[in-house]
């Protein structure tokens, strides 16, 4: 009902404060429905509206409403910035409104969640690295998986399943290479560390490291060499990855 209102008629003359409370008012509403797409068009009405808005409890409604838009999109390392964004709100009241402890330890659990399931490189590294030196990070649930991400740990299936349990629904949704997010990213972060112990690894026993068929290892570690995220060479001859180290 309210997305019915002709918020740019020229006939009524609307205070700007007013059009961006309704514009975040409706898009928060479509998201209550899942509906991303609808949400998307109102907050992308409210972005030329809140940069000139004084207005900080709307504001920060905005960015709420923006980070969740980006997340049900499955733009989760956008989503992850404009999450850490507000988790690091220090006021614990803006106007009317009480910042909640919990709801800024969950913006953060969103953020280390998604640095876990992003694609491993020296970026990566240098917010993970951020992460793990945050005080407020090692009193999460999920701390004991981003330490050995950080770490460069091998991950095992039964800390990945209690990983996974914590994961909402869209996260979960499978990629074109048929691996969810978590099996990709866990898969990586796997192979990665094994570069660290390994000089060398044939495809049998790195597949049978990671759970998955010879040729998937080959293939992903291929594409790792290739893309400059993981240091080394294979021999298909052979069947062996040769792993690359400075020392």
């Amino acid at each position: 009902m309210l997305s019915g209102i002709d918020l740019d008629s020229g006939i009524r003359m609307m205070d700007e404060t007013y059009k961006l409370s309704k514009c975040v008012q409706i898009a928060h509403f479509y998201l209550e429905d899942n509906d991303a797409v609808n949400a998307e068009v109102f907050i992308n009405k409210a972005s030329f509206l809140v940069s000139s808005s004084q207005q900080e409890v709307l504001n920060l409604q905005y960015k709420v409403c923006y980070a969740r838009i980006l997340d049900l999109k499955r733009k989760f390392l956008e989503a992850a910035l404009r999450y850490y964004d507000i988790s690091q709100i220090e006021k614990r009241q803006i106007g009317d409104e009480l910042i909640d402890e919990d709801a800024l330890e969950q913006a953060l659990s969103v953020v280390v969640t998604y640095k876990i399931l992003a694609t491993a490189s020296s970026q990566h590294s240098r917010v993970l690295a951020t992460l793990y030196k945050d005080e407020r990070c090692s009193k999460l649930k999920i701390y004991p998986i981003l330490q050995k991400v950080y770490l460069e740990r091998i991950l095992h299936k039964p800390e990945i399943d209690a990983f996974a349990k914590e994961l909402r629904a869209h996260q979960k949704a499978f990629l074109l290479d048929n691996f969810t997010m978590l099996d990709r990213a866990m898969i990586e972060h796997n192979l990665l560390s094994a570069s660290k112990l390994y000089t060398n690894i044939s495809f049998e026993e790195l597949g049978t490291l990671l759970g998955i068929a010879p040729q998937k290892a080959e293939k992903i570690a291929s594409r790792m060499i290739y893309e400059d995220r993981m240091r080394g060479s294979i021999n298909q001859v052979e069947a062996v990855i040769h792993f690359q180290d400075d020392t």
